[in-house]
């Protein structure tokens, strides 16, 4: 961990809480800020703001009072989840105080090389693959992951020495709270449409996602999708060392993948239907992580050997287990239309049943059609089934059986298939409809697999 001394005595306000905003009040109390923490829920209910008191943390819990902010703090640092449309927020920049995010604290005292994960979709699964390739093929220190994959990168980055690696995930929310920070290795997967509602447009979306490369100069590599033109445009006026991957045409620097091989530098790694996970997107998130993997000095065969052996990420594509010759998947973390098409390119249609369903977003499923069609069945649940039928019927899917729940849903669905299909569970919805979350659904979904295997 860095020397940091910029934050001694400076009066710092931390709003929001859960694991990274208890993460920074603790790192910044530790480098000697003078730290206010300000969290929606009230003390009795927040064991976190009390355990942040108990350390000598000044804690306002139960409401938002703008009033804070007539104290003299010279730095906010929000929740990722906060919205800057927040009235503190807005008094924050009524006042022109710096605003960052958690991830800001680890870059500057993060030893070692720090590698940054983004884009809309395989974030997760990426960082998860190339912090297997490291494990396994680090000669020298160790690798950590961080960030949005659910360890707080202001923790994980005290541990990190000169030797090690730090892998982050980093969402649009974190990278809009940035000023200084800048990876060694940055790679931005792909941009499509997403969190319009706290972003206001695409625009704005895609600004946060581009802001990861914007401290980046010609001592540090930018990774991206080279089949995205809107990428390969941007990376036009990126200072960065830029390389690219494909998953459409053979490069004759960097990673790509043609007609079912992978390639690096032009030779031939390994077949991509070796990949421990199916799906086109994860050839894209395999890619990515091989590009990562060899600028960091890898050995192709152990690169090789862990993605064969890469066996997913809980809920996104996660292998649940075969009952009687029917293989079941969760990619419950397919929470929009994209997300669910990438997930079935992997799978033969006449050889899947398709579990989907969920919040009802005003959206139509029209552009799922060509994606769904030949498909063995149908299995719909939740407020969106009725809209997806739709779809399904267009696609002339020949069975298509609507249901309450889930658990329900898995029962029907096993109903519908013989030995040698596949039952994916990949809902193309939000979940909040009927769980807390994506991760809730998808352990639901398990469940149910195993209690019809019981």
């Amino acid at each position: 961990m860095k020397t940091v001394n910029k934050y001694q005595n400076q009066k710092v306000l931390v709003l929001g809480l859960a694991r990274s905003g208890v993460s920074a009040a603790k790192l910044l109390h530790k480098l000697g800020a003078l730290v206010t923490v300000n969290d929606g829920k009230p003390l009795e209910d927040n064991p976190e703001a009390k355990e942040l008191l108990a350390e000598g943390i000044r804690v306002v819990a139960g409401s938002h009072p703008v009033e804070l902010l007539d104290e003299e703090f010279t730095l906010v640092v929000k929740n990722p989840g906060i919205p800057y449309s927040n009235p503190i927020l807005e008094k924050a920049i009524e006042k022109q105080l710096p605003i960052i995010t958690e991830v800001e604290l680890a870059y500057e005292i993060c030893e070692g090389t720090l590698v940054g994960i983004t884009g809309t979709n395989g974030k997760t699964t990426t960082t998860t693959m190339i912090g297997e390739i490291l494990k396994n093929g680090l000669k020298n220190g160790k690798v950590e992951l961080a960030g949005n994959i659910g360890f707080p990168a202001s923790t994980v980055a005290q541990k990190i020495g000169k030797n090690d690696v730090m892998v982050t995930e980093l969402s649009s929310f974190q990278l809009m709270g940035i000023i200084d920070f800048c990876p060694k290795i940055a790679v931005i997967g792909n941009i499509y449409e997403a969190h319009l509602d706290y972003h206001g447009s695409r625009e704005g979306y895609v600004k946060a996602k581009w802001a990861l490369q914007k401290n980046m100069t010609g001592s540090e590599i930018l990774v991206i999708n080279g089949d995205q033109p809107e990428l390969v445009e941007l990376a036009k006026a990126s200072q960065a060392e830029v390389l690219e991957f494909s998953s459409e045409r053979k490069l004759a620097i960097g990673a790509s993948q043609v007609d079912g091989t992978i390639y690096y530098n032009g030779d031939e790694l390994m077949q991509a239907v070796d990949l421990g996970i199916p799906g086109s997107h994860n050839v894209e998130n395999a890619l990515s992580a091989i590009t990562v993997s060899k600028l960091l000095g890898i050995d192709n065969d152990v690169i090789v050997e862990t993605l064969k052996t890469f066996g997913g990420v809980p809920h996104r594509t996660e292998f649940v287990g075969t009952i009687n010759g029917r293989k079941f998947y969760n990619d419950s973390k397919a929470t929009n239309i994209l997300a669910t098409e990438k997930a079935l390119s992997g799978f033969n249609n006449n050889k899947i049943v398709l579990l989907a369903g969920g919040l009802d977003r005003g959206n139509s499923f029209d552009e799922l059609i060509p994606t769904i069609r030949g498909l063995k069945g149908l299995v719909l649940f939740g407020e969106s089934a009725s809209k997806i039928a739709v779809a399904g019927k267009e696609a002339d899917v020949g069975t298509i059986e609507m249901c309450e729940t889930v658990q329900e849903a898995v029962v029907k669905a096993y109903g519908l298939t013989s030995e040698g299909d596949n039952i994916l569970l990949s809902p193309a919805c939000a979940s909040w409809d009927q769980y807390k979350n994506f991760e809730d659904r998808g352990d639901d979904f398990k469940q149910a697999v195993k209690n019809l295997k019981e």
